[in-house]
């Protein structure tokens, strides 16, 4: 009798069982992967599985982040309603309540200090609709000129050069396709297999297809392990790497005459500057011997094709920017760049690091990466915007100058969107004491960060799962987000806040928008005769093409696919080379008797930027629950550190302590220690202050440290 009522009682909760399918995109990198969330229900319980759909971009592939993204969406720490900061304590709030208190600070403040004493600080994870509204809310509803966002730590580098060498910036100048047909490959700065795991059959099946592939990198990684030639280069020597490539290939005549003389300007004085540099010298300087720097340059100029890809390691740094232009200098010399197989491609870090800094976050950009200083943009911007050009303001300075600007007490105020800035950028413990000092605080995000424990209020946002619109892939690749989970609590979406705080500080009229699709709308005249043109672009196209790579001017036009191919974006139609430098501009700080070791930093697998998503997903977290230093044993053993001991990490601006962890795979004059966790393993916490003269991107990847084990 029992046994029949346990199977009739099981065969009522099968029949009771439900599935839906939620369609989404990864939160996480710059693939931005196309997946759906399973979610089967039964009377007692709620089940999640994760599975991967096809797209142009990944090709229906996950890694295990995104196999475990919803882990943080559903988690219990989630805020579901607005808090107030009271006596210290969190105690929640109305939205009606906290739209309020906003609107008396916010207007409290600009008529005691004036305009510019707000500022906004954004995100390269939010939707272009939301990254568009916020660089609109900041100019329009608040008036200031202080708006940037957490991609300046991230793509600011290689976006500049871009810029400059090329005229435009977008992530790949080529399809993501070509990858495998290129026959020759260099990964600078990049460690793909672990940070974007999806882009990884791209390059193997280059190397099954013959491609040589050489990564530029201080360690052994998944991704060096792949390539046949590593040339292991000192943290922070790369733009003296890519001198010695370019002179050799120079020197062996493996340029395109005919291409430089149609298409670049600047050739003779770079083939002037590095025909005076010894390659023994640059061989001293970098830590690579002349043997590979040659073999590297004469395979790379030989070859038919080639693409080059940087990513932080290149750019994190304070002559980044350069960095990246001295590669580009490469493609320039050899002709690789506007041809089937062949051009430059910047690894985006963050989700829509691409798409976050082409519509009005950065604090010189409006969108369609318009120019906030140039005349026509800002007439044209006001215009689609409704307002007086003499209203908009003028640009601002980068994120880290904006906290600069807290401690000096010039900004009063800031609204905080979807970031992290006590952990992400650098001397991490002056940017708390910046941010205590303001007099009030908004942040917008999904759980209590280690930011957000420093808010006056904080407000719930959505998450991937629950807000749909378009993001811009590594590729330049836009692609609409589909989104229908239901909202937790009180949550609301990034653009409704937004929309929210400007009617309370009565500019509704700008920002009267009912959904995303209407925000994209505008945006797409916004956009219109930019450089990033996405006028062409619907979500209807989006949705039935899988994504749309810019420009795309019109609704007739398929998208750009190849960048470049007759001409570049400079006035003149043609590239920009430049002299770079073996001597940066800013000083690199290099190992002393004091601070003996190289310290550069880096991400793992499992987490994503600050952690504070990544670490909710007890799966992931599992996988790297703390965070450690790698070192090459013999240095060890010169400090008189164990293998997973702990172990103090100090550089003149602080230390943090973290768990050893030995590697014969690391240069033994350099620790790696990765930048997910906070408080006191943050090794941010390390990290100078100075800033690329071009860029404003701190330089995450070179800092000077010593080590010593921590006593029992």
């Amino acid at each position: 009798m029992t046994e029949m009522l346990l199977r009739y009682f099981r065969t009522k909760q099968k029949e009771a069982e439900t599935e839906k399918v939620y369609d989404t995109q990864c939160p996480f990198c710059s693939m931005q992967c196309k997946m759906q969330l399973i979610e089967q229900s039964t009377v007692t319980r709620k089940k999640y599985k994760t599975v991967g759909k096809d797209n142009p971009t990944s090709e229906g592939r996950l890694c295990i982040k995104g196999l475990n993204a919803h882990q943080h969406a559903i988690h219990t720490d989630r805020i579901k309603h607005p808090l107030l900061k009271v006596d210290g304590e969190f105690v929640q709030i109305s939205w009606a309540e906290a739209i309020e208190v906003i609107k008396e600070k916010f207007t409290s403040i600009q008529s005691q200090y004036g305009k510019n004493a707000l500022s906004v600080y954004g995100s390269a994870t939010i939707t272009n609709e939301e990254a568009y509204l916020l660089g609109k809310f900041a100019r329009v509803a608040l008036e200031t000129k202080y708006i940037d966002y957490n991609g300046r730590l991230c793509m600011s580098a290689a976006a500049s050069a871009a810029a400059q060498t090329f005229g435009m910036d977008r992530g790949f100048t080529n399809t993501i396709q070509e990858i495998p047909h290129s026959r020759c490959l260099v990964l600078a700065g990049t460690n793909i297999a672990e940070c974007q795991p999806t882009i990884m059959p791209y390059f193997e099946k280059a190397k099954e297809n013959g491609s040589f592939i050489i990564a530029i990198d201080p360690r052994e990684t998944a991704t060096t392990k792949m390539a046949d030639l590593h040339l292991k280069v000192k943290p922070g020597m790369d733009a003296p790497l890519a001198n010695g490539l370019l002179k050799v290939i120079i020197e062996e005549n493996l340029i395109d005459e005919s291409f430089i003389q149609e298409r670049v300007n600047g050739f003779e004085e770079v083939r002037d500057y590095v025909s005076s540099l010894d390659l023994d010298d640059i061989a001293e300087m970098t830590g690579v011997p002349v043997s590979q720097i040659t073999k590297a340059a004469t395979v790379f100029g030989r070859e038919e094709s080639g693409m080059i890809f940087t990513a932080r390691g290149v750019e994190q740094q304070t002559d980044g920017s350069t960095s990246v232009r001295n590669f580009l200098n490469i493609l320039l010399a050899t002709g690789k760049i506007g041809k089937k197989n062949s051009g430059f491609g910047a690894v985006t870090g963050q989700g829509n690091g691409q798409g976050a800094r082409e519509h009005g976050q950065k604090a010189d950009q409006l969108p369609g990466y318009r120019s906030i200083e140039n005349d026509e943009h800002r007439k044209y911007i006001s215009e689609v915007w409704g307002i007086n050009e003499k209203d908009l303001p003028r640009k601002g300075v980068s994120a880290f100058e904006m906290i600069q600007k807290m401690d000096e007490g010039e900004i009063k105020g800031m609204f905080l969107m979807c970031s992290n800035p006590v952990v992400s950028n650098p001397s991490a413990e002056f940017v708390k004491k910046a941010i205590e000092k303001l007099d009030f605080f908004v942040a917008v995000d999904l759980f209590i960060s280690e930011t957000a424990r420093l808010a006056d209020l904080i407000l719930p946002a959505t998450s991937y799962l629950e807000t749909p619109g378009t993001m811009t892939n590594v590729e330049g690749r836009v692609t609409l987000r589909e989104a229908s989970f239901p909202v937790k609590g009180e949550a609301k979406h990034d653009w409704q806040i937004i929309c929210e705080v400007a009617e309370a500080l009565g500019k509704g009229e700008h920002f009267s928008f009912s959904s995303p699709e209407e925000v994209f709308n505008e945006l797409r005249i916004a956009t219109r005769g930019g450089i990033a043109d996405y006028s062409g672009m619907t979500y209807d196209r989006l949705r039935q093409e899988k994504g749309i790579l810019w420009p795309c001017p019109d609704e007739d036009h398929s998208g750009t696919e190849r960048l470049f191919e007759t001409e570049f974006a400079h006035a003149d139609k043609k590239a920009a080379m430049v002299v770079v430098s073996n001597t940066p501009e800013i000083p690199k700080e290099n190992p002393t008797e004091d601070f003996p070791l190289y310290l550069t930093t880096g991400r793992v697998m499992s987490h994503y930027l600050t952690g504070v998503q990544t670490r909710k997903s007890s799966t992931l977290a599992a996988r790297e629950f703390e965070s450690y230093m790698e070192i090459h044993p013999s240095t060890a053993e010169k400090y008189q550190i164990k293998d997973n001991t702990l172990v103090k990490v100090e550089s003149k601006r602080g230390s943090i302590v973290v768990r050893s962890k030995w590697s014969q795979t690391i240069r033994k004059d350099t620790v790696f220690v990765p930048f997910h966790w906070a408080d006191s393993q943050n090794v941010n916490r390390l990290v100078s202050k100075k800033l690329d003269p071009t860029c404003r991107m701190p330089g995450f990847k070179v800092s000077a440290v010593k080590i010593s084990p921590v006593a029992n």
